[in-house]
């Protein structure tokens, strides 16, 4: 199944072989013998630091729960805490202020703020959705989604709803009214839209006219100025176009012909290889990287069956429209692609080192991500419509980076690649996930080993918490999950990584981004709650849909994003020791048995549902219904913040193992019914229907993913998973 490199006899799947040999080098002309042999000089010198990051990351647990355990029962004196921290080198000294020197990144990266996507490069069908999810149509998105309640007269059914369909008009020429208010009158009452000159003048049955309050918002046309198939309009940086068709079921009952309003969505998406895929050996892995092969080409189709006809969906075009001195208008047609890699912690298949140990994929993903990125960079007959980056980047986002020394080895890497792949230095840009606990409390220090290289900085409410929890598994039982929302350090944490990314010199030049509205069926919930990401200085946060993106897209129109990072600028920085106190149950506080049965229904049903997707049929990321039935877009760092929390909970005695055994069984019941309607679908408890059969592997998964969680690299699910998978897949062979 392996062949052998030429030089330490190391070991590559004859399928990856194949794959980099005949579908990727030839693209850059690049001789099979010298890749891998400068692949193998990588590996020696850099596996071996890898692993002796994991080494500390182990060691300083260890001496963590000492110190809590030392500790027992008396309350954390956060001083003392602290000094321990800079004594073992998990918290170290900040230096002097600095800004980062990050260059020729991409406007929708620096100057543009808008909604980020994050898909699966996995499913190509998503991630074509993702990719084309650049624009995204005001009526669809009002019409399709509960913005507008679905009820009496206003209720969706199998035709078209007239009535629906007045109201999301209306509502859309509200949104015009806010962003790009007329001199006098509405929107509502246009009657014809003509472009005079630098102007657009809109007329009224009654012969007056008006034109915008701010005629700078106009930026380009499309079609005869007198009788316009669409007007480009320019808010905050963020285009709308409003289009016209008499033709056009809508534009016949509209007074003004208005056939839609196509709003810029999702300026980037976080092309995914990490914890929304489920890829455990060579052949996920290769499937993985020939989708990004395919969108960094171009070439990526997915074919699918829709209302009963056959549909193949491809990348989206530039658009073109006429600007107002006449010249060509040319907009990215689709949203800029950022490719997440796997952490330091994960091993694969793909390659074996000459002791036998698996290669780190993270450093196969920095290799290979890269070189297929870098195929963007040349103006080939493929790609010449397709750019990605128009400034000569590749977008990588490291997750699950513990520290300044591990964000320092990250961009170590990536130097030696861009070394080995002959490419500029500095091409390769880096994406800090600030959501481990030890790269939380030296933000500044991780963002200075990153200065040259920086563009992207975030919070997280699951893997952050996952981790706390299991960073503090020792020093008490934690608070129930909506409690621990509310205590100072997640405040602290979220404040503060936007304070120090502006201190740090982001602001123009990076992204600072917030986290995922995890519930995709909730958006006139999400519409009144996420507003306050921008209003927190984030340039970007996560939303779970191209049609969230859309209506996301409106909250950057109603706040200027850049204009409240100045405000921030000068307000107090959160405090360190906010953010390194502990949310556990204080002794004042006893949970009563109903609310520690609801919470461990709650993990459990949660985690069932997820795992049984990922180990039985390979979905790293889905809707997934809770214990309510409400539909929740989940990846693996949920499985993380809930196996920990009731990891914790047994080790501290607030439940029993009986207790949570008789909530899984329970549970994946429920889990089972959930899913009955699902094509191949395996019950996790087969006894219950009458089969002498052992539970799943799915259910197992789940059990170890609970009791053997304090055991887990910091809390991580990865290894455990991975192992189910592979065992379901070879049952499957």
């Amino acid at each position: 199944m392996t062949m052998p490199l030429s030089k330490n006899n190391n070991l590559i799947h004859p399928a990856f072989y194949n794959f980099m040999n005949d579908e990727v080098l030839p693209l850059h002309d690049i001789e099979p013998t010298t890749f891998w042999c400068d692949l193998e000089t990588l590996i020696a010198d850099l596996a071996p630091v890898n692993r002796q990051l994991l080494a500390t990351r182990d060691v300083m647990q260890q001496q963590i729960d000492q110190w809590h355990l030392a500790r027992k029962g008396q309350p954390i004196d956060v001083q003392s805490y602290e000094s321990f921290l800079r004594e073992i080198g998990y918290l170290v000294k900040e230096g002097e202020d600095f800004s980062i020197t990050t260059e020729n990144v991409d406007a929708e990266i620096a100057t543009l703020a808008g909604p980020q996507l994050v898909v699966p490069v996995k499913n190509a069908r998503f991630a074509l959705n993702a990719a084309n999810a650049r624009w995204g149509s005001l009526y669809d998105a009002f019409y399709g989604t509960d913005v507008i309640p679905k009820v009496g007269e206003l209720a969706t059914g199998n035709g078209y709803n007239e009535t629906r369909g007045e109201q999301v008009i209306h509502k859309a020429k509200a949104f015009l009214d806010e962003v790009f208010p007329l001199e006098n009158g509405s929107h509502q009452d246009v009657s014809s839209y003509v472009v005079y000159y630098r102007h657009l003048l809109a007329f009224f049955d009654d012969g007056s006219q008006s034109g915008l309050k701010k005629p700078s918002k106009l930026v380009a046309v499309n079609g005869q100025r007198s009788e316009p198939e669409a007007v480009l309009l320019n808010n905050n940086g963020l285009h709308v176009e409003i289009q016209f068709d008499r033709n056009n079921t809508n534009g016949t009952k509209d007074k003004a012909n208005i056939s839609d309003i196509i709003i810029e969505s999702a300026l980037s998406t976080i092309v995914d290889c990490e914890d929304s895929v489920a890829a455990v050996d060579a052949e996920d892995k290769i499937e993985v990287y020939r989708n990004w092969l395919g969108l960094m080409q171009g070439s990526l189709e997915a074919s699918f069956e829709k209302d009963g006809q056959r549909q193949t969906r491809r990348m989206n075009p530039d658009r073109s429209f006429t600007s107002l001195d006449g010249e060509e208008y040319r907009l990215h047609g689709r949203s800029l692609l950022l490719i997440r890699n796997v952490g330091h912690l994960m091993e694969c298949d793909l390659v074996k080192d000459s002791l036998g140990n698996f290669v780190p994929e993270g450093i196969m993903d920095a290799v290979v991500t890269t070189l297929i990125g870098a195929l963007d960079l040349k103006s080939t007959p493929n790609n010449r419509n397709c750019r990605n980056s128009r400034t000569g980047s590749i977008y990588i986002v490291k997750p699950k980076m513990h520290g300044p020394d591990e964000v320092a080895f990250s961009c170590q890497l990536f130097g030696r690649v861009e070394q080995m792949l002959d490419l500029p230095k500095n091409t390769i840009k880096i994406g800090i996930m600030d959501e481990e606990r030890r790269t939380t409390v030296n933000l500044k220090e991780c963002i200075r080993q990153a200065k040259e290289r920086v563009f992207f900085i975030n919070t997280g409410f699951l893997d952050r918490t996952g981790d706390e929890i299991h960073t503090s598994m020792q020093a008490g039982a934690f608070l129930p999950k909506d409690q621990i929302k509310t205590q100072p350090w997640i405040q602290a944490y979220e404040n503060r990584n936007v304070d120090i990314g502006l201190q740090c010199g982001l602001q123009g030049k990076a992204q600072i981004g917030k986290g995922m509205w995890a519930m995709p069926d909730e958006m006139a919930a999400m519409m009144e709650a996420k507003i306050a990401h921008p209003k927190a200085g984030a340039n970007t946060a996560w939303v779970p849909s191209p049609t969230a993106a859309t209506l996301h897209a409106l909250h950057y129109h109603q706040v200027n994003v850049f204009e409240v990072q100045e405000r921030i600028k000068s307000r107090p920085k959160s405090s360190l020791k906010d953010l390194l106190s502990i949310p556990i149950i204080p002794n004042t506080l006893t949970l009563s048995n109903p609310v520690i049965e609801k919470e461990i229904e709650n993990n459990v049903q949660g985690l069932l549902g997820y795992v049984v997707r990922w180990v039985e049929a390979g979905v790293g990321c889905s809707k997934v219904p809770d214990i309510n039935n409400v539909g929740l877009m989940e990846d693996r760092a949920t499985l993380r913040i809930s196996s920990q929390h009731l990891s914790n909970w047994l080790l501290h005695g607030v439940c029993t193992k009986t207790q949570v055994d008789d909530v899984m069984q329970r549970m994946a019941i429920v889990v089972d019914e959930q899913n009955k309607g699902t094509q191949g679908y395996r019950p996790m408890m087969p006894n219950v229907l009458g089969k002498n059969e052992e539970p799943s592997f799915a259910f197992k998964a789940a059990q170890d993913l609970i009791f053997k969680g304090q055991d887990q690299p910091n809390g991580y699910t990865e290894p455990l998973l991975h192992a189910y998978r592979m065992n379901v897949k070879a049952l499957n062979s």
